[in-house]
């Protein structure tokens, strides 16, 4: 299995990508410590103790430094290492520019690229004490495209791709490989929920679906299958890279 033995933190593990991910990543042997300030994560990993992985959750708000802080305590203390992480935690903003308040900006930046910088400050200590390991971080199509109405969650998004790009440059020679994912359009709970406040549902199901050359929407599983691909040495000449997953659309 690929990730057999391997002590392996993921955040945004209750539901969508992150939940996907914690699954497959059980399934290949990982020794699991998941995060989501949803305390619904305690399901995911009882869904994973039940695939026969061994996994631990934690209630925790990823853009607190002292959660994070409890996060690599128990990943550290149960599993004595930590091999992996996968920053997958976010909220999406869909506003206009000019309706997007201070604090709308300040909440999604915190979610969606502060938590990258404070959890990967939090664990890169670790990986360097134990001589090595990966990180992996969820972006966004549109943090390299950009899109209307997206500026926070553009910004946010973009600023994670280049972060992953320059603690790639800075620990690469330390072995620890940064990378981050790209996904597109995906059928998350995030998305089902901004489908269903539409004015017309069905239509802007419809319309999702016709902007992606593929025509459908990707599933959080097919993401997951890429997060496992950058966290296992299937990858172990990537470093700094984005790997795209979006059916064509940024083509």
């Amino acid at each position: 299995m690929k990730l057999e033995g391997k002590s392996v933190l993921i955040t945004g593990a209750a539901s969508g990508i992150g939940r996907a991910a914690s699954l497959l990543f059980a399934d290949e042997g990982a020794k699991l410590t998941l995060l989501d300030i949803d305390g619904e994560v305690e399901n995911t990993a009882k869904q994973a103790r039940e695939r026969g992985a061994d996994a631990v959750s934690l209630k925790a708000d990823v853009s607190k430094s002292g959660d994070w802080e409890k996060a690599v305590k128990l990943a550290v203390g149960k599993y004595r290492r930590l091999d992996v992480l996968y920053n997958d935690a976010g909220i999406g903003m869909y506003r206009p520019f000019l309706e997007t308040t201070e604090e709308d900006w300040d909440r999604v930046l915190d979610i969606d690229l502060k938590s990258v910088y404070l959890g990967c400050r939090s664990v890169i200590p670790e990986m360097l004490k134990q001589g090595g390991g990966v990180i992996v971080n969820t972006a966004s199509e549109i943090g390299i495209s950009g899109a209307r109405n997206y500026a926070a969650y553009c910004a946010a998004k973009g600023g994670v791709v280049q972060i992953t790009r320059a603690l790639a440059l800075e620990f690469g020679d330390k072995n620890i490989r940064v990378n981050c994912l790209c996904p597109g359009v995906t059928l998350t709970p995030m998305l089902e929920l901004g489908i269903s406040r539409a004015q017309d549902p069905a239509a802007r199901r419809r319309y999702l679906e016709e902007e992606v050359p593929l025509k459908r929407i990707g599933k959080p599983e097919e993401i997951a299958n890429g997060a496992l691909f950058l966290a296992s040495d299937d990858s172990s000449f990537m470093n700094g890279a984005t790997l795209v997953i979006d059916g064509g659309a940024t083509a």
